[in-house]
This record gives structure tokens, C-alpha cells and sequence, in this order.
């Protein structure tokens, strides 16, 4: 487990929250996060909404983005939920996964490309990519 990993499992402590800040890492005490989380090139510039929760050994790369769709809507206002990202999850640079209304979830072992925008539920051991993100292919291998 490296620097930023360390840091995001004592998020709920002020002074580790600071000290992703020159990584541009947002991740707020309120995420869960599983065990064996992975911020391949530090998660730098990844932006984690509260309303998620992170499987066992997923991979997150840099600038990606995990919230809602409706941001422009006050939090109040919005039918969204929260957003799931199951256990073994791929997320590669750039990729938003924004969920919408109810819970949108990302099933265990998929990947979400590389600046691919996932606006939806997967399945499990999918292969999304694109923007809109589609289904591409199936995970024959981990």
C-alpha cells in the first residue's frame, strides 16, 4: 500500500485529507472504500463524490471522476443515490462514471476505459468504453 492509499484510509482524520491536496485527490471521509485500493500514479486529479462505495482491489488511475450526472442540480433536488463500484474494478485515466437517478452500479471485474464517460449500470466482467460509454467487450481474464 502506497503514500496516497495510506492517506485515503485515514480521509476521516483533516490532516490526511490536506495531505492529498498537492495531488489534487479529493476523496471525503464519507466514500467507502474496500480493502486493497489501488491510486495507480498516485489518483492524481481524481474526484470521488461522498455518496460512493468502493469494492475489494479496484484499480483507480488518474483523473478520473465518480459521481452524478446532475451536478447542476442541487444535491437536494436530484433523484440520484449513490454509485457502486464493485470489487476487482478497472478504472482507467480520465474515465466519469456518473451515476443517475436511484443507484447506478459498476459490476465486480469491469473495466471503464480510458476517458470513457459511464452513465449507466454494468454487468460484471464487462468491458466499457467510449463517451457515451457502451458495452465493448467481455473480461476473460484477471
Amino acid at each position: 500500500m502506497g503514500l496516497p492509499e495510506r492517506l485515503v484510509a485515514l480521509r476521516r482524520f483533516k490532516l490526511a485529507r490536506l495531505a492529498v491536496m498537492p495531488l489534487n485527490l479529493s476523496v471525503p471521509a464519507g466514500v467507502r472504500v474496500g480493502s486493497d485500493l489501488t491510486l495507480v500514479h498516485y489518483g492524481f486529479g481524481t474526484v470521488i463524490y461522498p455518496e460512493v462505495t468502493i469494492g475489494d482491489r479496484v484499480r483507480i488511475y488518474h483523473q478520473v471522476t465518480i459521481g452524478r450526472k446532475d451536478a447542476h442540480v442541487p444535491r437536494d433536488q436530484s433523484p440520484f443515490e449513490h454509485v457502486k463500484i464493485g470489487d476487482d474494478v478497472v478504472l482507467f485515466p480520465g474515465c466519469k462514471v456518473l451515476g443517475g437517478a436511484g443507484v447506478t452500479r459498476v459490476g465486480s471485474a469491469t473495466i471503464v476505459g480510458a476517458n470513457a464517460v459511464l452513465l449507466n449500470s454494468t454487468g460484471e466482467n464487462e468491458i466499457w468504453a467510449g463517451n457515451p460509454a457502451r458495452l465493448v467487450g467481455h473480461r476473460t481474464n484477471r
